[in-house]
């Protein structure tokens, strides 16, 4: 059978490359909209300015970082010993898999849900492997803790966001004078934030472009960068012209405005991880089928990068977004809770440390999840009453769809496409 990939190679190679710039579109549209909805919701930057900055360190994050190598089956799902015979149907598979999964994504960013798109691969993956070749080929307890984490993560995010916007009230807005405590504890919040979000960077951004840091190192470096961020946040503050006779009203204005300033360089980070961690839903299929076909049949754990497929993978990303993001940035910024930048600050700094704890203990994880949790833990500490139940209703249903509508989508594909080439 391994002759249906010499005959057929480059037609397949052009198929998943197809599907594969609409599986990151479909990330771009809908997952970068998340990263960038916090932001532009609690109006500290406008569309326009989200899609650039995201294209400029989405793009960054996935082609410098996205790896030269990848692992040609996400998180070891399926077990590839059964393909070794037939090495086409890996190949069928992974083409009908990108299909589902951009198919989804682009139906749920319609409608503005905020999915997960490593959920969508996965239960795309799990779909075909199960009914077209055999349920043992699935790692079913890995399938578990994936849908596990869509309780725990959420969890997490909500808890730190929910800790981290309580303080702020305390410190700074629930005071005599707003702005002289935001003067005092701003600089210590910007360092935290430095601290994570450099963490965030070295774990899930750098360590594909051959910088190896070990824990102990990463840590420091972190640590150097967050007190950097929080000294140049003393300066910065100490400069801003506000008048200290002003109202209360007027002093929360201004301390939002310095929150505003902080939600850009969150922003910032969290698009290049995400860059640089997500891309691999589109390409890892991707790069297994090009795999496959061009060394005539073996399958091997990791692939070679073909030059191509990562500017692929990072211009279908900034095209999703740039063209389709805007409904899943309405549906997180603006449908779950009012947010404000001082709150939508809360919301990226916890989803950020979760992306941290969750890297760093092996928990599978969603960053659409985490943040959306996030949001919510936003939402609670000002009273169940400032959340829209409706919005978040619909959030969880579209969740819990994405694993069987993945799968299912993805096993008619693969019957298609088998039956076409073989």
């Amino acid at each position: 059978m391994v002759d249906v990939l010499i005959t057929n190679g480059p037609w397949l190679i052009a198929i998943a490359a197809a599907f594969g710039f609409l599986m990151a579109w479909g990330i771009g549209a809908n997952d970068v909209a998340n990263a960038m909805g916090t932001s532009v919701g609690s109006n500290a930057i406008i569309i326009k300015q989200a899609i650039i900055i995201a294209m400029i360190f989405e793009f960054a994050g996935a082609y410098l970082a996205g790896g030269e190598v990848t692992s040609t089956i996400r998180k070891g799902i399926i077990d590839s010993a059964y393909f070794v015979d037939s090495p086409e149907l890996l190949v069928y598979g992974m083409i009908s898999a990108l299909l589902a999964a951009g198919i989804w994504l682009v139906a749920a960013s319609a409608l503005g849900w905020p999915v997960s798109t490593t959920h969508s691969i996965v239960g795309a993956i799990v779909g075909f492997a199960a009914v077209g070749v055999s349920a043992d080929s699935v790692a079913w307890s890995k399938v578990l803790g994936i849908v596990g984490s869509w309780v725990v993560t959420p969890a997490i995010s909500g808890f730190i966001a929910f800790t981290i916007f309580q303080s702020v009230q305390k410190l700074i807005f629930n005071t005599d004078n707003p702005l002289e405590n935001a003067k005092r504890y701003v600089p210590f919040y910007m360092a935290l934030a430095g601290f994570v979000m450099s963490l965030v960077t070295i774990k899930k951004g750098l360590k594909h472009v051959g910088l190896h840091f070990t824990n102990v190192e990463a840590y420091s470096l972190a640590l150097v960068v967050a007190v950097l961020v929080g000294i140049g946040g003393m300066i910065a503050i100490k400069r801003l012209k506000m008048s200290k006779s002003a109202d209360q009203q007027t002093q929360f204005g201004n301390v939002e405005k310095v929150f505003a300033v902080l939600m850009v360089v969150t922003a910032c980070c969290m698009a290049f991880a995400h860059g640089s961690n997500d891309v691999a839903n589109a390409i890892g299929p991707l790069a297994a089928v090009v795999s496959v076909v061009n060394s005539g049949g073996e399958i091997a754990s990791k692939a070679e990068l073909v030059w191509w497929i990562l500017p692929l993978g990072a211009f279908g990303i900034v095209m999703g977004l740039a063209i389709f993001g805007k409904r899943v940035m309405q549906t997180i910024g603006k449908n779950i809770t009012h947010l404000t930048p001082s709150r939508g600050f809360a919301a990226e700094l916890a989803a950020a440390s979760t992306v941290v704890i969750a890297s760093g203990t092996g928990l599978p994880i969603s960053t659409t999840q985490t943040l959306v949790g996030a949001v919510l833990g936003v939402g609670m500490a000002r009273g169940i009453a400032a959340i829209n139940i409706g919005v978040v209703r619909n959030i969880v249903v579209s969740w819990v769809v994405t694993l069987p509508a993945g799968a299912g989508l993805s096993i008619i594909f693969f019957f298609m496409i088998k039956g076409i080439f073989s």
